[in-house]
């Protein structure tokens, strides 16, 4: 019930357009009540009308059918244009609304719930899972209320025919409510159970079209394809098991409701014989048995439905209250005017709290437009002490300072505004090569993008492309090789032009010809800003202002590259063995 509820909160300002929809929908399935009537009195005042000439009879049909093709024939058509329009175009807006605030959401979330969850069963929850819930706006808040009052219609018009028969129309009725009680308890469960092992199928089918490339390099296909039959036969097993129950459930409710007409049709045969009911309302009592379970049906058709609606409506929500690691405190306030002087007073962090520190007791001062080169072995907390800058995570002891102040007192975004990072494995989009730099400032004009481009020595093989700047590079940039995708993410940053600068490992994977151009860019970007260089070539780094080795999550030595040298520790056997390996 509280997803309902949360639920219709989305439908709430759609409230005028729902009721303008039943308004319509009234009408349009009110009309059709005028058929048993329209039977009754053929069979009754026309056909055996008696003292009727027939021609007298041929008029009164003619008058009948000419009202009747009038009313089913030119007023029918609109309104049912309508309520149909008024119906989908509403669901649409709410699911719009959904989803809008679940991209939100999923913007806030912490790298630490990326790191956990499959994008693909992300995926799934907002675009498969979003998409059944249109069901309940659609079906529950309009087609039940719609059969029920053609239900109640009916079986008013009836009981002003015949009470006695009526009584008999709705004997199967408390069958019909316990039977649909019982059934539909279970399903929405196994509906749930359906929907969770098709986000996983397609969470494992989005990764592997993502690794296509690994698959077919190590001649994995045949064993791949086993890994996806176990989660597919997995989804088949929970997809038949709901059908089963849904079976099992339409049989028991149509059971009922296909007695029911012939309990009536045996009832006012008998009341005719005896002369209590004409031919005529025997007739008509036939067609709004039709009318009265035919909505019977529907709901039947609509519970599935809402059952399914109701499952995928509790995993957004599921989805929707996933907590943030990150957010801002009430009292913090935007980040303006950076010099770029930071400091880790005694910063201690881990990844979850069942996990061991991968950080211990950092200190650190940086002034501003100091250039710190991180350096050790990997694993040893590197990446992970310069991912606390931006907050991607938050520390779980001590703070960071930025210009004397915890970067918690300030909102976030306005914190990674002034960071720009470049990193070993940049994110491109498929998009054209201008909007992937344009990420570093939308606002910019082609000459910013060009003047950035060109400071990362990105401008020359940009022209090379078919379309320049427009060119389309695939999706994570596959069309690009590895130094042109690390120029782009450079461009960007050069168009942020942020005061603090991290670059993790930004040329570890490049040929020396790709390393030097981006080498040279990157020396110019460091130029006035504070400046964190993640770097597995010590080679690289020897220019820094101040070298800090990372040895098992703690701070084993900083200095200069020639202190370091000298002092003879662990930085100097880093570098000796690689010069040797080189």
């Amino acid at each position: 019930m509280d997803s309902i509820k949360r639920y219709l909160g989305f439908v709430k300002p759609y409230k005028k357009q729902i009721a303008w929809t039943i308004v319509i929908g009234i009408l349009k399935f009110g009309i059709p009540l005028l058929i048993p009537l329209i039977l009754k009195y053929v069979v009754d005042t026309i056909i055996g009308g008696e003292g009727l000439t027939t021609s007298e009879k041929m008029v009164k049909l003619l008058w009948l059918m000419g009202g009747a093709f009038f009313i089913f024939g030119v007023l029918r058509p609109p309104i049912e244009y309508y309520r149909q329009y008024y119906a989908q175009w509403v669901g649409s807006k709410v699911l719009y609304d959904i989803r809008d605030k679940l991209y939100q959401h999923i913007q806030r979330l912490s790298l630490r719930f990326y790191s956990n969850n499959k994008s693909g069963e992300i995926i799934s929850r907002v675009i498969n899972d979003v998409e059944q819930t249109k069901d309940f706006v659609i079906t529950g808040l309009m087609n039940v209320w719609l059969d029920m009052f053609t239900i109640v219609i009916a079986i008013v018009i009836m009981a002003t025919m015949d009470g006695w028969l009526t009584l008999v129309a709705l004997a199967m009725l408390p069958f019909y409510g316990l039977s649909v009680k019982y059934f539909y308890t279970r399903l929405r469960g196994l509906t749930k159970q359906r929907s969770q092992a098709l986000a996983e199928v397609q969470g494992h089918l989005h990764e592997r079209v993502q690794g296509m490339s690994v698959i077919r390099s190590f001649a994995l296909e045949d064993y791949e394809q086993v890994q996806f039959n176990k989660r597919n036969s997995h989804f088949l097993n929970k997809a038949m098991d709901q059908t089963t129950w849904n079976a099992k459930t339409f049989a028991v409710v149509n059971t009922i409701t296909d007695i029911a007409p012939l309990l009536v049709i045996g009832f006012a045969a008998y009341r005719a014989i005896g002369g209590h009911i004409s031919v005529g309302e025997v007739v008509a009592f036939a067609g709004y048995m039709d009318r009265l379970y035919n909505p019977l049906r529907r709901l039947v058709n609509s519970s599935t439905t809402l059952t399914q609606s109701l499952a995928s409506m509790d995993r957004v929500f599921e989805f929707m209250d996933e907590e943030y690691d990150i957010y801002d405190q009430p009292e913090a306030r935007k980040l303006n005017g950076v010099k770029g002087q930071l400091s880790f007073e005694n910063v201690y962090f881990r990844y979850n709290e069942s996990e061991p520190y991968v950080l211990k007791g950092i200190n650190l001062e940086v002034e501003p437009g100091q250039t710190i080169a991180l350096v050790g072995m990997s694993g040893g907390g590197k990446s992970s002490l310069v991912s606390l800058i931006p907050r991607f995570y938050d520390v779980s002891e001590g703070s960071i300072r930025m210009d004397g102040e915890d970067i918690r007192n300030f909102k976030v975004r306005s914190l990674r505004d002034k960071i720009g990072m470049v990193l070993q494995d940049n994110i491109l989009f498929s998009e054209s090569v201008k909007a992937n730099i344009l990420m570093g400032n939308p606002e910019a004009s082609d000459e910013a993008v060009i003047s950035a481009a060109k400071a990362a020595n990105a401008h020359d093989f940009i022209m090379s492309l078919p379309e320049g700047y427009d060119t389309k590079i695939g999706e994570r940039g596959v069309k690009l090789s590895g130094g042109q995708k690390q120029r782009l993410a450079i461009a960007r940053v050069f168009l942020k032009n942020p005061p603090i600068l991290i670059l993790d490992e930004a040329t570890s994977a490049l040929d020396l010809e790709s390393e030097h151009l981006i080498q040279e860019s990157l020396d110019k970007l460091a130029k006035e800003r504070t400046t964190f260089i993640v770097a597995h070539r010590l080679a690289t780094i020897t220019h820094a202002d101040r070298i800090v080795v990372v040895n098992n999550g703690e701070i084993a030595e900083s200095g200069t590259h020639q202190e370091l040298m000298a002092r003879q520790g662990v930085y100097y056997n880093l570098f000796t063995v690689q010069q040797l390996g080189d």
